[in-house]
C-alpha cells in the first residue's frame, strides 16, 4: 500500500511540526538527528554539497525513524524534482518561488498526467518499491506535499497569487534571503523584515495554507508558532555542532570567542 504522508496530514489538521535542518550532507548525521524526536528533517540540496545519490542515502538513513523528511532541490527544476520523487521524496521545499506561474510549475512537476508533467517510471523507483506498491500511481499525486519558498520582496508582493494556486500545501518564508532582498543583508533582525515575516505568516494561515520558517532563536520561533506557523525548523545541525564545539573549547582556551547569534538571524 502507498504510504500516507503523515507530515501533510498533520498540517492539514493544524498540528504544528517542529523540524531540524540537516546541512552536513551525511547519512550518518541524518540518522542521528532523525532519532532525536523532531517531527521533520530538512535534507538540503540547495546550499550544501548534495547530489541525488547522497540525498538517497540520507532518505534511506532516516527511513528507520518516525520522522518526515523534506527534500529541498537546488532549483524549481522538473527534471531534478522527478528524480527526487522517484528516490522517495514526498515533501518538497521549492526555493525561490516568485509568482503563481512558478508555483504552478512546481505543482505540475510532482504530479502525474493529466494533472501534471511527472514522468512515469514506477518500476525503477524506490518510491514505488520498484513496482511492488500496487496503488502507487493511483495515490502518488494526493500524497505529495509542495512547499514553496517565498524569500524576496517580489515574492511577497505576489503572495496572494501564490497562495491561490491549487496544490500548494504550504509557504515557507526564507528569512535570510528576504532580509537581503529588502536591503537588510546584514540586518536580518531589522523591524521591517520582522514585520514582513509576521504579516506573511498570518496571511498564509488565513488562506488555509501551512506557513513555515527556519528560526533558531527560541523566543522568535515560539512567536511565529503563536502566529500560526505550522512547520518551523528550530536549528541547523552544522550550526549546532560549531557552537557546541566552540563553547567547549572556550573553556580551555581564553582566546576562543564564543559566537553570538545576530538578533533576528535564522541560523
Amino acid at each position: 500500500m502507498h504510504p500516507v504522508n503523515t507530515f501533510k496530514q498533520a498540517m492539514q489538521q493544524g498540528r504544528p511540526q517542529i523540524g531540524l535542518w540537516h546541512g552536513l550532507a551525511s547519512p550518518y548525521v541524518a540518522d542521528l538527528c532523525a532519532g532525536l524526536g523532531y517531527d521533520w528533517i530538512l535534507l538540503d540540496g540547495e546550499h550544501v554539497p548534495n547530489t541525488v545519490q547522497t540525498l538517497l542515502a540520507q532518505l534511506q538513513a532516516v527511513a528507520a525513524h518516525p520522522i518526515a523528511p523534506i527534500v529541498r532541490p537546488s532549483w524549481n527544476d522538473p527534471v531534478q524534482i522527478k528524480m527526487l520523487l522517484d528516490i522517495g521524496a514526498q515533501n518538497l521545499l521549492i526555493p525561490m518561488v516568485q509568482d503563481a506561474e512558478q508555483a504552478r510549475a512546481a505543482v505540475a512537476a510532482v504530479r502525474y498526467p493529466p494533472h501534471g508533467i511527472r514522468g512515469v517510471g514506477a518500476a525503477l523507483a524506490r518510491a514505488a518499491r520498484w513496482g511492488a506498491t500496487s496503488d502507487y500511481l493511483e495515490r502518488a499525486n494526493q500524497e505529495m506535499c509542495v512547499l514553496c519558498q517565498v524569500e524576496t520582496r517580489q515574492a511577497l508582493e505576489n503572495l496572494d497569487e501564490i497562495l491561490a494556486v491549487e496544490g500548494v500545501d504550504g509557504v515557507f518564508i526564507g528569512p535570510a534571503d528576504l532580509a537581503a532582498s529588502m536591503g537588510y543583508l546584514t540586518e536580518p533582525g531589522h523591524p521591517a523584515v520582522l514585520a514582513a515575516i509576521e504579516e506573511a505568516i498570518v496571511r498564509i494561515r488565513q488562506a488555509g495554507k501551512a506557513p513555515g520558517i527556519l528560526q533558531a532563536d527560541v523566543q522568535a520561533a515560539h512567536r511565529y508558532l503563536s502566529l500560526g506557523a505550522l512547520f518551523v525548523a528550530v536549528g541547523v545541525d552544522a550550526v549546532l555542532l560549531r557552537q557546541a564545539a566552540t563553547v567547549l573549547l572556550s573553556q580551555f582556551k581564553d582566546e576562543i570567542a564564543v559566537p553570538v547569534a545576530q538578533p533576528g538571524a535564522a541560523y
